[in-house]
């Protein structure tokens, strides 16, 4: 699940470290190992906190994104579930589709990491292609699954490029790395209506062929 509301419970270093050692061994076509990876929490995250709260009146634009997030235009049936997953967040929070200041300060919460007191962001060198994007996915995956195995919960958000001028400037990234995607990471708050639902999933046979067995 895409935890959206967190505890404010510290994530010990030793925490983070054992995750990112045992993702670090995540397939990569050519053993590339593409992803680059920052770890903000106590001071630091207040400090990017700092710098991009006083400016949520941008949203939902922000400084614009260094890359297309989705592909415009979106075909079915990909429009039908991205409009649902946003349908039923929003349901959750008691939130109707009219009341728009009240969905740009849910997304909102995206930069201050819902509550998180860790921030884990992947950069990856702008030489590499969708191959190696790919790659960077699966390391992304990796780290949410062994979060799981600590007993943490993590939410994946692209939304990061939409603040790529100030994140570059923040995370002192050279002017080779891009940054992919920021990952939420720390302990659920499971009284909390955003984490009580879930998205619907097609079934095996809907995206599934199986031959020869």
């Amino acid at each position: 699940m895409s935890c959206r509301a967190f505890l404010d419970t510290p994530v010990p270093e030793d925490t983070v470290r054992a995750i990112l050692d045992a993702a670090r061994w995540a397939p990569s076509g050519g053993n590339l190992q593409p992803w680059h990876v920052h770890v903000v929490t106590g001071d630091a995250l207040e400090d990017l906190h700092g710098r991009i709260t006083p400016r949520f009146d941008t949203l939902p634009l922000a400084e614009g994104a260094e890359y297309q997030v989705y592909p415009v235009p979106l075909s079915p049936p990909y429009t039908g579930r991205r409009f649902k997953c946003g349908a039923d967040l929003y349901a959750s929070l008691d939130i109707p589709r009219e009341d728009r200041p009240a969905r740009y300060r849910q997304y909102a919460r995206n930069f201050v990491l819902f509550g998180a007191p860790v921030g884990i962001f992947v950069s990856i060198d702008r030489q590499m292609g969708p191959p190696q994007w790919a790659d960077v996915g699966m390391f992304c995956q990796t780290v949410m699954l062994l979060a799981r195995e600590h007993g943490l919960h993590t939410c994946a958000q692209e939304a990061w490029t939409f603040w790529h001028k100030t994140m570059t400037d923040f995370l002192e990234l050279p002017e080779n790395m891009m940054l992919f995607c920021g990952i939420a990471l720390g302990h659920a708050d499971m009284d909390h209506p955003v984490n009580n639902w879930r998205t619907e999933r097609a079934e095996v046979d809907d995206f599934a062929v199986f031959r020869g067995f």
